[in-house]
């Protein structure tokens, strides 16, 4: 692979990046964290969710990243970045106060890497993120202002409750089923989005999960008798 070309975050040399948006799977691949700030932190418990073989490299970590290492969570080296650590990694971060190193990070990574509020030195950058169980929302700009990606993000956590949890677990369980017994392909389509749709949605977050739930079960035994 060719070496990479640090660029530069000065504003009169950025040019517009077009990001892929994507969502990964991670289950089981290999996450490096250099660093063990709170930073750091963070994204380690980020990743934690993802299910990732996490090893974080730092010759100091906090509390909460030294609890997650002693139940076995996470793989520590007490040390210094070096050359090599990259080795067979999935995804890398960056998040050291050193920029000498997190540079040489970015230039030794074949992978997936992110150095923390650089994007000068990120193949891919992290969004904004709403959890709403199976419901993920990101949010992102580019890079061109978080504050505002986060604050999109907060007003979207209110139009996207809790219930929206639950109504997809009702969800969930409802097209199983659907798959099983409407046969007719276009009729299942039909009913599938009709529990999916806006209606559905304003009834879910004005009269709640149990009266949503219920509707959408309802016609479904309407739709699997007709």
């Amino acid at each position: 692979m060719k070496q990479k070309k640090a660029v530069s975050t000065s504003s009169k040399h950025i040019t517009p990046v077009v990001y892929y948006p994507v969502f990964l799977n991670l289950k089981g691949k290999k996450a490096i964290v250099i660093g063990g700030g709170r930073v750091a932190e963070r994204k380690i418990l980020a990743l934690l969710k993802t299910g990732a073989d996490i090893s974080v490299i730092s010759p100091q970590i906090t509390r909460r990243i030294q609890s997650e290492k002693q139940k076995g969570k996470i793989q520590h080296l007490c040390r210094q970045y070096r050359k090599g650590d990259l080795k067979r990694a999935f995804l890398v971060i960056a998040a050291t106060d050193s920029p000498d190193i997190n540079e040489k990070i970015f230039q030794d990574a074949s992978c997936l890497v992110n150095v923390v509020d650089t994007p000068g030195l990120c193949n891919f950058i992290v969004p904004s993120v709403i959890k709403r169980g199976p419901l993920t929302i990101a949010v992102s700009t580019s890079g061109v202002s978080p504050a505002l990606s986060r604050s999109i993000r907060r007003e979207l956590e209110k139009i996207y409750g809790p219930e929206f949890s639950e109504y997809l677990k009702v969800l969930r369980d409802i097209r199983t089923e659907a798959i099983k017994v409407i046969r007719d392909p276009e009729k299942r389509g039909e009913f599938l989005k009709t529990v999916a749709s806006e209606k559905m949605m304003k009834m879910l977050r004005e009269e709640g999960c149990k009266k949503a739930a219920r509707a959408a079960r309802d016609l479904f035994r309407k739709t699997n008798t007709a």
